[in-house]
């Protein structure tokens, strides 16, 4: 029987919960160089930092890294569980989170969010492969919008993609975004869109 996005519980990252983010990014997929760590990067790491590494040492580094953002309070992001199992990632914060983002060239010619208003952004989904196109990255961003909700709210910008496959399962596609009341901003790039949501 196939799942529906109620099927699966849902948990805020934190240190408490770090050992699930762990279990799930270091299953064999496409996310598991990066550990979620790409946008919270300023631009690509120098070249000194990374020289001599192995891929898994290139690994480690990035879960260090991002342990240290969760114990100081600057990684967000929703984890989805199916019968206990972390089987998804919904990755979110405030917009300051993620300075990649805002130095991207192909970002400046996007319309600047109300200036009243947190802004938000939803960056990443990472469903295990045996859970995709069954609800687990509709569970984990309708997760996140609850926890933006709760943490007072503000304009909601994410950034998905036309395509089927590929960055689809990264970035999200912008049907799912629209059927959650998104509306589509600006064209970002060749193949995603900016989409904004006021929660």
């Amino acid at each position: 029987m196939a799942r529906g996005h109620e099927d699966y519980s849902t948990g805020e990252l934190s240190s408490e919960t770090w050992g699930d983010f762990e279990r799930l990014f270091r299953k064999p997929g496409e996310w598991s160089s990066c550990q979620c760590m790409w946008f919270h990067r300023p631009g690509p790491r120098p070249r000194e930092e990374v020289e001599g590494l192995t891929s898994k040492e290139r690994n480690e580094k990035n879960f260090r890294n991002q342990r240290e953002l969760v114990k100081s309070g600057v990684s967000h992001g929703i984890l989805v569980y199916a019968d206990g199992d972390p089987v998804g990632w919904c990755q979110y914060g405030v917009s300051g989170e993620f300075p990649r983002i805002d130095n991207a060239a192909k970002y400046r010619n996007v319309p600047p969010a109300d200036a009243g208003a947190e802004l938000w952004r939803i960056t990443c989904f990472c469903v295990d492969k045996k859970f995709r196109r069954k609800g687990a990255a509709k569970a984990g961003l309708q997760a996140a919008m609850s926890s933006i909700r709760k943490k007072g709210g503000g304009t909601v910008e994410a950034y998905p993609t036309t395509l089927k496959e590929g960055l689809a399962l990264h970035r999200g596609t912008v049907s799912m975004f629209k059927k959650e009341g998104f509306t589509v901003v600006a064209p970002l790039g060749t193949s995603n869109k900016v989409v904004r949501k006021k929660v």
